[in-house]
């Protein structure tokens, strides 16, 4: 196993030790389905090993309308305990659950035929003898099933069916041969917690109509500060959509703590401002400056090393050569596990150069800040302490299931300052509790999910990364001088080999190009699930898909 931001492979055959197909996951999974969950793990069994998982998916229909129904209970207890009813769903529809009268036992049936299905998939994510993926190109998909939205309703038969086939081809992200992007896995507590957030279905901008999420965020974000090493967890913070959005409030709020008249001016009333980022960093830096009207051409992309570390020397070159032409240089987003290489820049440095010509220093550890957790290997973030602002997601390298990103600012007040609009329709200052707990006139957004109670409670069930970039030289290449000619050869082996690797459907893995390299295949490793089996069964389903190439 590779080290946190490990370098570049490259290799053409190596032996590996496989790893034989493992059939007894699933039952493992399905024995402690059955001791947990009583008949919904005994109907889960079946759908795995009996003929209940062949009716499910093709001929589901005629199996939920044709047996004989019980009748529904008639007793007066609310919520009824009594055994579920087997109900026929062909003549019912979403009008007849609750809050319709008498819905109370056709929902309870209802909802736990979906959970049926929701396990099903949950144990088959887990079983190596699964397909990561049931490929099928877009027309085909379109062509074998009715998508489209139309006047009259659908049964709830028909909606049970929809669930079933919109799981049948959607991608096992928790497979633990799956290492196709940065966010894999599928965490038992985060996914019980999704789906109490869910069933909750509050709003997080106000402690009035969600008095827990809203302190178990303040109690998480302020952990999460203590762990960057700001003196007693201080600063402010944000749960936000995702890290492209804790990037650009980053910039939004080192705009404003330079220039706050530009909230009500807007940027013809202040001087030219630029930002400054590694040219291996994410994307989303030129799309906030893009969204903030800053315009990516302010966006200076700084030079790497070999490694993909961003270069001080340049940095400051830059900053100076910006300086000297009359431009403001007001933000450095330095990159903590940049998304190809996971590599980590050089913050102490970047600090010192923040410092000296007093800019706002940005880290975006979307992906690293996980390591911050990580006695072992925390010391890569070595300086991010000494950020203004930094921008980590746990659904990221700490599992939690997707959306999970936090903005961290070190600065008390600055995010409130920047974007509150004072709507008294929702933040009155008259209310009889404490209004600093009104988080949500200092977000960009209104509505806004509770996506804290995910990390929250996986933190608490157990407190627990690599990048491996490589390519695969066909035989055809093993013996071929290095020149433009095989350059051009290899550039097109990875896709082919991915390609062949959906249709077969056994593992996923991600591949691109970056700077002179061409197309390389990206590894991301941050599935629990994941085994050295598993692993070893990826670079042997390389091989055998491109031996021929």
């Amino acid at each position: 196993m590779a080290t946190p931001g490990s370098g570049f492979w490259s290799f053409g055959s190596e032996e590996g030790s496989g790893d034989a197909e493992n059939h007894g996951t699933a039952k493992a999974w399905c024995q402690a389905a059955q001791k947990f969950t009583g008949g919904i793990g005994t109907k889960l069994c079946a759908l795995l090993y009996g003929d209940g998982e062949k009716s499910m998916e093709t001929g589901a229909k005629d199996d939920l309308g044709s047996a004989e129904k019980t009748p529904a209970c008639t007793c007066n207890n609310k919520p009824c305990s009594c055994q579920k009813a087997d109900i026929n769903y062909a003549f019912l529809h979403s009008t007849d659950l609750l809050p319709a009268c008498n819905g109370e036992i056709t929902t309870l049936s209802f909802l736990q035929d979906v959970m049926d299905i929701l396990l099903q998939y949950v144990v088959k994510s887990f079983d190596r003898s699964t397909k990561v993926i049931d490929f099928h190109y877009p027309n085909e998909l379109l062509q074998e099933y009715n998508w489209e939205l139309t006047d009259q309703p659908q049964t709830l038969e028909e909606i049970l069916l929809n669930c079933r086939t919109t799981l049948k081809y959607a991608i096992k992200t928790g497979h633990p041969r799956y290492f196709n992007q940065l966010s894999t896995g599928l965490d038992m507590v985060g996914l019980a917690a999704d789906w109490l957030t869910s069933t909750a279905n509050t709003n997080m901008f106000t402690y009035e109509i969600a008095p827990v999420f809203v302190l178990l965020e303040y109690v998480t974000l302020r952990k999460m500060r203590e762990m960057i090493g700001w003196p007693g967890g201080c600063g402010d913070g944000i749960f936000s959509p995702g890290g492209a959005i804790s990037n650009m409030y980053a910039m939004l709020i080192a705009r404003f703590k330079m220039f706050p008249e530009v909230k009500e001016k807007g940027m013809a009333a202040i001087p030219r401002l630029l930002a400054f980022t590694s040219e291996h960093s994410h994307f989303s830096v030129k799309k906030g400056a893009a969204a903030l009207g800053i315009g990516t051409d302010s966006v200076i992309l700084i030079r790497c090393d070999e490694r993909g570390k961003m270069i001080p020397s340049d940095l400051e070159r830059r900053i100076m050569e910006a300086k000297q032409k009359g431009f403001v240089p007001f933000l450095v987003s330095a990159t903590a596990g940049t998304t190809v290489y996971g590599a980590f820049d050089p913050l102490l440095a970047i600090a010192d150069i923040c410092k000296k010509y007093k800019i706002w220093m940005h880290v975006d550890a979307a992906w690293g800040g996980g390591l911050l957790m990580s006695r072992k290997h925390k010391w890569k973030l070595n300086g991010v302490e000494r950020a203004n602002s930094v921008t980590w997601n746990p659904h990221k390298m700490m599992g939690v299931p997707l959306q999970c990103s936090a903005l961290l600012v070190r600065e008390e007040g600055l995010m409130q300052s920047c974007n509150q609009m004072h709507a008294s329709y929702l933040f009155q200052q008259d209310k009889h509790y404490d209004l600093s707990y009104d988080t949500g006139d200092k977000a960009l957004q209104c509505g806004r999910h509770v996506d804290v109670f995910k990390l929250w409670l996986m933190w608490r069930a157990k407190p627990q990364h690599t990048n491996v970039c490589f390519w695969y030289v066909p035989p055809s290449l093993r013996n071929m001088e290095d020149n433009e000619e095989r350059m051009n050869r290899l550039l097109k082996v990875a896709p082919v080999i991915k390609a062949r690797m959906m249709e077969y459907g056994t593992t996923m893995v991600s591949y691109q190009p970056l700077g002179d390299k061409v197309n390389f295949f990206r590894m991301v490793i941050s599935n629990p699930a994941a085994s050295h089996q598993d692993i070893d069964f990826l670079i042997e389903e390389i091989e055998r898909l491109g031996q021929d190439l």
